[in-house]
């Protein structure tokens, strides 16, 4: 006969298994053109500042798909270049092949604009 007893390990690992995985939480950026130009990709041509971390992340693309109808119809990609506005999303990596190398880069995934930014907010943006 068998015994298999509990170990906190196994338990450990059993319920990170089964557990559903989490989406990073929603946090507001300002993402915005930062003047930086390449010749060759990747290019870290923008940037988003995380207020609540103060954390600027570089080199990172947007993707506005998951913004709802009205937030699109808004006129975005001036204010986005500028950092005219502070987007709701959460950033993840998406690997790239760019000249047959893949990079993992980061993308801000827009679920909202939230309002109007502050100048203070935009200093990391080169035409602000």
């Amino acid at each position: 006969m068998l015994v298999f007893r509990r170990t906190p390990l196994l338990v450990a690992i059993v319920s990170i298994c089964v557990l559903p995985s989490v989406a990073a939480a929603d946090s507001s950026y300002v993402y915005c053109d930062n003047g930086l130009r390449c010749v060759m990709a990747p290019c870290p041509s923008n940037s988003a500042l995380d207020l609540a971390t103060g954390k600027i992340i570089k080199g990172v693309s947007i993707d506005i798909e998951e913004l709802p109808q009205q937030d699109k119809a808004l006129d975005l990609s001036d204010k986005l270049y500028a950092g005219k506005v502070v987007v709701v999303g959460s950033i993840e990596n998406r690997t790239q092949t760019l000249n047959g190398k893949q990079y993992a880069l980061p993308w801000l995934v827009a679920t909202g604009i939230e309002r109007a930014s502050r100048d203070s907010e935009r200093g990391h943006c080169s035409s602000h």
